[in-house]
């Protein structure tokens, strides 16, 4: 029981977002993954008006939820127009890419597996 409680107290319980959207803001990198565990993943995407997107296809599902934004989500040649508090699913191994924003994007996502 002992190594149970040291094991919890050693793993990370609460994220500051807002502290890694401004380290995303002073990197070449826009998107940092926070958790990246055998069946969990989770991140923080922002990209500016006219960023690539340059992400390929993952090996687990996703979920995006947005934070705050515009533009689309393409998914296998389709193109989803995506706004502020909506979510979306992507099946692992597909195609897919954010575009087209006007503002700057702010997407929270998840992998139901480790982030590759």
């Amino acid at each position: 029981m002992i190594n149970h409680v040291r094991k919890q107290k050693l793993l990370k319980i609460q994220f500051d977002t807002n502290q890694f959207l401004k380290d995303i803001s002073k990197s070449k990198s826009y998107f940092h993954t926070f958790i990246n565990k055998e069946n969990l993943a989770a991140g923080i995407l922002r990209l500016e008006p006219g960023e690539e997107d340059t992400q390929v296809p993952h090996d687990s599902d996703e979920i995006y939820y947005i934070i705050r934004g515009d533009g689309f989500l393409n998914i296998s040649r389709k193109d989803y127009s995506i706004s502020e508090g909506m979510s979306y699913f992507v099946a692992k191994n597909l195609e897919h890419k954010f575009h087209g924003n006007k503002k700057e994007l702010v997407v929270l996502y998840f992998f139901g597996g480790p982030d590759s």
